[in-house]
């Protein structure tokens, strides 16, 4: 099952039929807010807002890991994440899409695992993103006439203020490909619960280091942001439409089988309130 979770600017996806609204009631909290079920091109799909459909939740304040596990609960298998980003480079201008690669997880106040408390797991995240989703995604932008760039590299801070100068230049200086605020824990969180995800990052600005402009505005954030949205709502149902035809079936990516060996705490020695809380997410390995 496809899901898509929205970013700043896109909050629904008119184009899906047989449109129900879902509340899922997660062990670690509440989701951003009630989930959209219905179909796109014939595949069936769940969509999530990410700040709420009126964009009440600030980077913070998501609650990532109840997003996630309701995503799972619903029997998501890949994910994609839309996201509002700025550029680091002169050649990414706003306007273009960005498939990710790599992630440089710079949040510090978010919930960044879901096993806790008696119960331990190390998951793989030298390559964060799907590989398979990463490419049905580059047929549906070429199937849509949507130019996208690969390999990014996303720097995600904790926000809700943008970076300065000095950040923006060390981060450029790392490689970084694009800035954003969302997408950690999420993709991590989504690999430890052998989701597929991938990010299509839309680029809105330049960051403050570009000598175009020394400052980032929510007001020119907003105004790319709506033309970024259009081409967003252009591109799912091409992904969608590829998803049905080549879905992520086998474990050819690693992402379904990420919690292979990953528990490091003992069967007799797991707390088992943490083992409820993980049912969802990590039920194929717990139940062994």
């Amino acid at each position: 099952m496809l899901g898509f979770i929205g970013g700043s600017g896109l909050y629904q996806i008119e184009e899906i039929s047989n449109v129900e609204f879902v509340t899922i009631a997660s062990s670690f909290g509440n989701p951003s807010d009630d989930i959209l079920l219905g179909e796109l091109e014939g595949d069936k799909i769940a969509f999530l807002p990410r700040h709420g459909r009126k964009h009440t939740l600030n980077p913070s304040e998501i609650n990532y890991r109840a997003n996630i596990d309701a995503m799972k609960q619903l029997g998501v298998t890949e994910l994609v994440s839309l996201s509002a980003v700025g550029s680091l480079e002169e050649s990414i201008s706003p306007g273009t899409f960005v498939i990710v690669e790599q992630f440089v997880d710079k949040t510090y106040l978010r919930k960044k695992t879901f096993y806790e408390e008696g119960l331990v797991a190390h998951v793989s995240l030298a390559d964060p993103t799907c590989k398979i989703m990463n490419r049905i995604i580059k047929e549906a932008a070429k199937d849509s006439s949507i130019e996208i760039h690969e390999n990014g590299v996303y720097v995600v801070i904790e926000g809700p203020q943008f970076s300065s100068k000095m950040e923006s230049e060390i981060y450029r200086n790392w490689g970084c490909t694009v800035i954003g605020m969302t997408n950690m824990p999420e993709a991590k969180l989504a690999r430890e619960a052998e989701i597929c995800y991938s990010t299509i990052a839309m680029v809105t600005d330049y960051d403050c280091w570009h000598p175009s402009h020394d400052s980032v505005t929510v007001e020119m954030i907003l105004q790319q942001m709506a033309k970024n949205v259009v081409k967003a709502k252009k591109i799912i149902p091409g992904i969608a439409r590829q998803h049905g035809k080549s879905a992520t079936n086998g474990n050819d990516c690693g992402c379904k089988n990420a919690l292979d060996n990953a528990i490091v705490t003992g069967i007799k020695d797991r707390n088992p309130s943490s083992v409820a809380r993980c049912s969802h997410v990590a039920g194929r390995v717990l139940s062994k």
